[in-house]
């Protein structure tokens, strides 16, 4: 039996892996930074910890969904981003290499400067500009370094069983008439489900390297919510705003990228695999809610 450890196993994309191998011949081994039923405790940034389960265990695959995600606490708090994105990243490479398993890594648009015109390939030069992006990249560097086995996948937008944009807008439509969402930054949404997928297809492949993964088709923050708003019945209004004017109105520490569309060209090129539309896997998700 195929043995999957799972690193942030209960957060969007850990319990979307989770439902997509359900049924399948899997034993997962479950780790989050606290421990719970079935789950164990694992911090990624201590090697010694990581060496330990990892030889216990013997995972085939490891499937690295932690990541430090507040991109504004990332601009305070450079040396915990980097021990959770950069770090624990290294870290379980090293522990897949010597026992021979498959490492399988999530990286993020934000790797890129976001001030592209055409939707970036796997073969653009990364130019992060936020601490969040440039600590992202640095795990990636270290995945290659010392992974024997990788895929790497970048993804962006990303919504599911947690925390995230859709929930945020649905709670806000409860008690606001209108809310104001950024009009000038576009992007991809894409569902935790749609990218468990894509990691599931390749995962038993030797199709190695970089991967973009983001649901297909593109918009932006305010027409997403407003996408949102119709499928919920909402009447809520969407006010559209720049992105200078919702700093003013939101003073943030981090830089977003205005262009955030990311072309899933190895994926097509490689394998032909092609994800949902995002419209449609939104119309998915909302039925789950």
């Amino acid at each position: 039996m195929k043995k999957i450890l799972v690193t942030g196993c209960n957060g969007q994309l850990g319990r979307a892996i989770r439902a997509e191998y359900a049924g399948d011949a899997v034993e997962f081994i479950l780790t989050d930074v606290v421990a719970g039923e079935g789950v164990t405790a694992l911090d990624i940034t201590k090697i010694d910890e990581v060496l330990a389960l990892v030889e216990q265990t013997k995972p085939d695959v490891i499937i690295n969904c932690a990541a430090h995600t507040n991109v504004d606490a990332c601009e305070k708090e450079w040396d915990a981003a980097y021990r959770i994105n950069a770090i624990g990243p290294r870290n379980l490479s090293i522990a897949a290499a010597k026992t021979d398993a498959k490492m399988i890594h999530v990286s993020t648009d934000y790797v890129f400067a976001g001030d592209g015109t055409q939707p970036y390939t796997e073969f653009d030069a990364p130019d992060p500009v936020s601490a969040y992006g440039k600590t992202k990249l640095e795990g990636e560097r270290f995945v290659k370094e010392f992974a024997g086995k990788y895929f790497i996948f970048r993804t962006a937008w990303l919504y599911g069983d947690g925390k995230n944009f859709v929930k945020t807008m649905l709670r806000l439509s409860e008690s606001h008439d209108e809310v104001s969402v950024v009009c000038d930054q576009q992007g991809s949404p894409t569902s935790a489900v749609e990218l468990a997928r894509a990691i599931r297809h390749f995962e038993p492949t030797e199709n190695y390297g970089v991967f973009h993964a983001t649901c297909e088709g593109d918009t932006n923050w305010a027409d997403f919510a407003e996408a949102v708003f119709a499928r919920a019945g909402k009447a809520t209004k969407v006010c559209h705003v720049t992105s200078e004017e919702y700093a003013r109105m939101n003073p943030a520490s981090a830089k977003r990228p205005a262009y955030s569309i990311l072309d899933n060209y190895m994926m097509r090129l490689t394998d032909g695999y092609r994800m949902a539309d995002w419209e449609s896997a939104l119309d998915e998700y909302m039925k789950t809610l």
